[in-house]
């Protein structure tokens, strides 16, 4: 066998959102931070996001994450996030799995009972409290980059829908937050197909007529994911949601296409977009725990520290409590003689 390269990665998932991440095999990457990375990986590297998520190594509903020396003198370790349309500046479930691998791998000392850390991710530095025992990590509580809001009770015109109320608001990327049961949905397995259909028409309807540019992050632009919101189901949970990431380029002229896939966890970065819709309301407070169900039943833990401004926004700083486990080690390889290095999509599930 003649292989050109061979990448060591670690499998994991938080709360039911698989996210692979790269531990071996791509020592560094240009760029003087995170960003510019992240940035390099996009422009000049985008064969390892392709090869590692598309089949036949990857599948739809698959993130991974690279690790990287940091560039920040305060961070213990820098990470990229690559999902199947674009580099995210920032992913609570992708931020779970990486500090439980850094840890559980001993690529960083673990400290029982509280480990803490600082990851560089491409969005700013990430502070990471980690519950620890018996060499296996808890839980993990991360302190996200403001979220603020930016549209509250918009209205935009969708084909087949009609006029559709929504919220835009910024977590770690920029969410169009839908209502579920006005969508008349319940937010269960069952409704997936519908869910990812009508989500992504929402979503490229947003980001036609609501535009959207981070003031102090100009590369962050654009309405790119969809969240529907609802009442719970799990004991103790304020809200339900369903997250839909793109897995394509959605198409009006083929409304039946599938193009996204349901994010398994409740989504950290989803969770700090609602907070940051339901604070601007006034109806959360800072330090109140706010529990928020994903399609699995599983629950993420999110809470307001305090408030600050992000350019012209009123914005507020939040942390997301949830769990990660590992789930297999492996080494990809890529053959010399592979027709496909980049891996491939095909439209039965793509």
């Amino acid at each position: 066998m003649r292989l050109t390269s061979v990448i060591q990665a670690v499998d994991a998932h938080a709360c039911g959102e698989p996210g692979r991440v790269i531990v071996g095999g791509v020592l560094d990457v240009p760029g003087k931070t995170m960003f510019e990375k992240m940035k390099h990986l996009e422009q000049h590297g985008d064969a390892l996001r392709k090869r590692m998520l598309r089949e036949p190594r990857g599948y739809p509903a698959l993130c991974c994450n690279v690790i990287l020396p940091p560039t920040h003198p305060d961070a213990d370790a820098g990470f990229v996030i690559m999902e199947q349309m674009e580099y995210p500046g920032m992913s609570g479930s992708n931020t779970i799995c990486v500090a439980t691998v850094l840890l559980e791998t001993g690529m960083i000392p673990m400290r029982e009972p509280v480990t803490d850390l600082i990851l560089e991710a491409p969005a700013g530095l990430i502070r990471i409290r980690a519950e620890c025992a018996n060499s296996k990590v808890q839980s993990v509580t991360f302190q996200n980059v403001p979220a603020f809001a930016t549209h509250l009770d918009a209205v935009v015109e969708v084909p087949q829908l009609g006029t559709v109320t929504v919220d835009v608001a910024y977590g770690g990327m920029f969410f169009v937050i839908a209502d579920a049961p006005t969508l008349g949905f319940r937010l269960t397995p069952d409704e997936g197909r519908d869910i990812v259909r009508v989500s992504e028409m929402i979503k490229a309807a947003a980001r036609e007529q609501l535009p959207v540019v981070h003031p102090l992050h100009p590369a962050f632009e654009g309405v790119t994911i969809a969240q529907l919101s609802g009442p719970p189901a799990a004991l103790g949970a304020r809200l339900k949601n369903v997250v839909t990431v793109s897995t394509g380029t959605f198409d009006w002229n083929r409304r039946s296409t599938w193009t996204g896939v349901i994010d398994r966890s409740p989504c950290g970065t989803g969770t700090c977009a609602r907070m940051a819709t339901l604070y601007a309301r006034g109806q959360l407070a800072l330090n109140q725990d706010f529990r928020h169900e994903g399609i699995l039943g599983t629950v993420f833990t999110g809470r307001l520290l305090e408030e600050t401004t992000v350019g012209k926004y009123r914005a507020v700083v939040p942390t997301i409590t949830g769990q990660a486990w590992i789930t297999g080690m492996a080494s990809y390889s890529l053959d010399a003689d592979d027709p496909f290095p980049e891996g491939f999509t095909v439209g039965d599930i793509w």
